[in-house]
């Protein structure tokens, strides 16, 4: 099969289309043959060997992909050969077939174009584990950061469908635009003080929830910006992991920072966050609640291209990958 490989650790370029060899389902796993993948920010720091693969998973870049079953693996009862699926991934989705844990794949959500689907559970996924770990709830408010971004475009919707007063920042007045189209009762620019915008949309209270992809430089200002008794969910480190917190600030708040990667966790996490997603997101998409957000899509043997594209922050929406 042909796969995007790197041979170290560097800039999009070092991104190529090559042979390598056609992975075979062992236990319980499936073989899918992908017809598309979703691209995600964790593959841009895995390019340039910031966010090396867990034990034991492929050293080929991808978290999510669609396509259709083609082979099972012995213990593999759950599937079909021909099955249409989308699958949650520790590696492997840049390529023509991909091996997985068959409690990682799903079917897709029904009426969702089965491209589109490829670039859909890994944002479900992380979403939905971490604002259940944060215990978003209906009449809450929010805060979700890059609103404009695949992560976002997912979350504001989602926390809509749930009940919750969605605010969220993004970088440009038509990033705005689309925020607010999808949800947003509040749409910050991130370059003003989105602090004291958020302090004015919510009377002073705050934000109860705050899905966070920042990080450290986000995280003092993250902690004014909370309710008393709200919850930080950090899912992302785009602005650095090292940062210092005011624990007196935390403690008169009655606060919490929670934090969680989705792809180290054991298969068996992996398979009921994907099951949760199947029941409780995938309805939401059939009947229109949340849709697909807007879309890029690149020929897979470019995929130095949708790097480039993701790390300009051009990009509103999702970037897939199709073979």
């Amino acid at each position: 099969m042909y796969a995007v490989t790197q041979s170290e650790p560097g800039p999009p370029s070092v991104l190529t289309w090559s042979q390598v060899p056609t992975p075979e389902p062992t236990g319980d796993e499936v073989l899918i043959k992908i017809r598309s993948a979703g691209v995600n920010r964790a593959d841009l720091l895995q390019r340039q060997g910031a966010y090396p693969p867990p034990p034991g998973a492929p050293d080929i870049l991808g978290l999510e992909c669609a396509g259709e079953i083609a082979a099972l693996g012995p213990d593999a009862d759950e599937w079909e050969v021909g099955d249409p699926c989308v699958a949650l991934l520790a590696g492997g989705g840049y390529a023509e077939y991909v091996a997985v844990p068959q409690g990682q794949v799903v079917a897709p959500p029904e009426g969702v174009d089965p491209v589109s689907a490829g670039g859909l559970i890994e944002v479900a996924a992380t979403v939905l584990s971490m604002t259940e770990l944060a215990g978003l709830d209906s009449g809450d408010v929010f805060l979700v950061h890059g609103g404009a971004g695949g992560i976002g475009s997912f979350a504001i919707q989602y926390g809509r469908a749930v009940g919750t007063e969605v605010i969220t920042t993004a970088g440009n007045a038509d990033k705005l635009a689309y925020c607010r189209e999808l949800g947003a009762t509040h749409a910050l620019d991130y370059h003003d003080d989105w602090v004291a915008g958020v302090a004015e949309a919510t009377g002073g209270d705050g934000a109860d929830v705050i899905l966070d992809v920042i990080g450290a430089k986000y995280l003092s200002a993250n902690l004014e910006a909370m309710a008393h008794d709200g919850r930080i969910a950090i899912i992302g480190l785009q602005g650095g992991s090292k940062a210092e917190l005011d624990l007196n600030a935390l403690l008169r708040k009655r606060g919490a920072v929670i934090a969680a990667s989705l792809r180290s966790r054991p298969v068996d996490q992996k398979s009921a966050i994907c099951a949760a997603v199947a029941d409780d997101v995938w309805p939401l998409y059939a009947d229109g609640a949340i849709r697909v957000p807007n879309e890029t899509r690149i020929p897979m043997p470019e995929a130095a291209r949708a790097h480039e594209l993701l790390e300009s922050g051009a990009n509103t929406g999702k970037i897939v990958l199709t073979v």
